[in-house]
């Protein structure tokens, strides 16, 4: 029996023992899944455990610091200095992230074109993340910040361009936003849970996008999100990626795919369940 866990601190409301048993389920895999908080001084003395277990995933605040128990870290993970999901294979400890494949698999689930006109809102971790992937898969990418958060983004650009030089790339104040683009995405957490009446975004900016998807997935449909849809636009809200980066995680530990039905099927149940909790 198969024996994985969710490591961080503090753990408290988390949808991945859901998902995770969800998805064994699906492959009639008898593996078990639960939450492990540890506190950042701990980290070192939990490796015994860790080594233990047939795999484990990661959240704050030990996405960086779990890097040091690592043998080997995959491109995914070298690429953003950055482990959410660990392999334990033959003793070994092989990190990997797979936050990128679940925002690159939701946006391709709902054919939205990553290589088109990006307008992206955040230039924070997830942001970062979003940017790096849009440069690579070929985006005209923009990137929109508040005026705080404009070293962060020069710098973000600054980083982006040592690596892919020939990046179409520019930053923005969000207040200053022009033009047209395909999609736009969220990377920021206006409209996060419980501030549900925010809007990254004005509705001039929406009417001249395509599509929107946005990283947040409580509540199910942000505003931004239920502004998109009243237009009948394409919009997708960040359960979609949850998920997926799930679903990449399965096919690491093993070697298991979901079809895109299985997977609709268990983001419809995350995002029914945040419904239910946060009623």
């Amino acid at each position: 029996m198969g024996k994985f866990t969710l490591i961080g601190h503090p753990l408290g409301h988390s949808m991945s023992p859901m998902i995770h048993d969800a998805l064994f389920k699906l492959k009639n895999r008898e593996s078990s899944y639960d939450l492990t908080d540890i506190a950042p001084e701990n980290l070192s003395s939990e490796e015994d455990f860790l080594r233990g277990l047939d795999g484990f995933n990661i959240t704050i605040p030990h996405k960086v610091a779990v890097i040091d128990l690592i043998d080997e870290m995959a491109d995914s993970a070298k690429r953003y200095s950055s482990v959410n999901c660990v392999n334990c294979s033959d003793g070994k400890l092989i990190g990997y992230n797979t936050d990128c494949d679940g925002f690159l698999l939701s946006v391709k689930s709902q054919g939205m074109p990553l290589d088109g006109k990006v307008l992206l809102i955040g230039c924070g971790g997830v942001g970062r993340m979003i940017a790096i992937e849009t440069v690579r898969h070929g985006g005209d990418l923009t990137i929109a910040h508040i005026p705080e958060a404009s070293a962060d983004a020069q710098k973000l650009c600054e980083e982006i361009r040592s690596t892919y030089p020939d990046a179409k790339l520019e930053t923005v104040l969000t207040s200053e936003i022009s033009g047209n683009y395909d999609l736009l995405v969220n990377g920021s957490p206006v409209g996060m849970y419980p501030k549900t009446d925010a809007c990254p975004v004005n509705d001039e900016i929406i009417d001249n996008c395509g599509c929107v998807f946005d990283v947040i997935y409580n509540p199910v449909e942000t505003l931004l999100v239920k502004k998109f849809r009243s237009q009948g636009k394409k919009a997708l809200g960040g359960a979609a990626m949850l998920v997926y980066q799930a679903v990449k995680a399965h096919e690491i530990w093993d070697g298991d795919l979901y079809t895109d039905e299985e997977v609709s099927t268990i983001i419809k149940a995350v995002e029914d369940k945040v419904c239910e909790d946060f009623k």
